[in-house]
């Protein structure tokens, strides 16, 4: 493994194009150190993945990253600014979204409605504005829902665009989380478990979508992944966490082979 790829703080190069630092990153719950001085970068256009064994502290550093959990300490940088601590909204309102392994659609809600719900800052919101501005209003509710729907046409949704979300299948709701965040207008895209409870086929169309959206939109994409093919075959580079910090980092191959991977995989903890 080269000397980048053992370092989190990579070369001075990889610290420039760096649109995502965590430094120092720690959570702590009771006794237990979840996510545990933890220090990575994530490079601007890159398809990233995040694996480790059960417990490492993955899905916890997404949640700290995408503001749904506050750190113990340390600090997050995106995109030259600092976000450690800020709710949700606000980090998505910066460019950066997350789905969800689990995916949170509004039942209730058809898909088109779901999608339409995203844009932040909607005329519409604004009571004095339906009052006195309804032709604004109006023409920012017509934009919207054209982009809705060529985005649900994007991911081949748009023959659904009137079903209630609760009705879909589950990957179709992993197409419709996918949506939702191209409505964000995002940066970056943290993506947890794509590939769980997928099909084949669907989980080749979701690839395409992913390596699309980085190579040819410029979205970087950062993804929790368990499956070990489709990381090798979609994520370069890859970091790998243990017991709650950052254990290295390489090209899938290097980490395949990374003796420390496959302790923490197959003994250490687990012994």
């Amino acid at each position: 493994m080269t000397a980048a790829a053992q370092s989190p703080a990579g070369t001075a190069a990889g610290q420039s194009d760096a649109i995502l630092e965590v430094s120092n990153l720690t959570r702590v719950f009771g006794g237990v150190r979840a996510v545990d001085d933890c220090s990575f970068r994530v490079r601007r256009g890159t398809i990233t993945g995040l694996i480790g064994p059960n417990g490492a502290g993955k899905t916890t550093a997404f949640n700290l990253i995408s503001g749904f959990l506050k750190p113990t300490s340390g600090t997050i940088v995106f995109d030259g600014e600092r976000i450690d601590g800020l709710p949700p909204h606000v980090i998505a309102r910066k460019g950066l979204v997350r789905t969800f392994q689990i995916p949170k659609p509004l039942g209730s809600m058809t898909v088109l409605e779901n999608l339409v719900l995203v844009p932040m800052g909607q005329e519409g919101e604004r009571v004095w504005n339906a009052w006195f501005r309804p032709g604004l209003v109006g023409q920012r509710e017509r934009e919207i829902i054209d982009r809705a729907l060529a985005v649900l046409e994007y991911v081949d949704l748009i023959r659904l665009r009137d079903e209630y979300a609760a009705n879909l299948s589950g990957g179709q709701k992993k197409l419709l989380e996918l949506a939702r965040t191209l409505m964000a207008e995002p940066k970056m895209i943290l993506l947890d478990e794509p590939g769980a409870g997928v099909n084949r086929t669907l989980m080749r169309r979701l690839v395409g979508y992913i390596e699309e959206l980085c190579y040819e939109r410029g979205i970087t994409m950062f993804i929790i992944e368990h499956d070990m093919d489709l990381v090798a075959r979609l994520c370069n580079p890859v970091i790998v966490m243990s017991e709650g910090t950052h254990l290295c980092e390489g090209t899938p191959e290097e980490v395949r082979n990374n003796p420390q991977v496959l302790e923490a995989y197959l003994g250490g903890q687990y012994r």
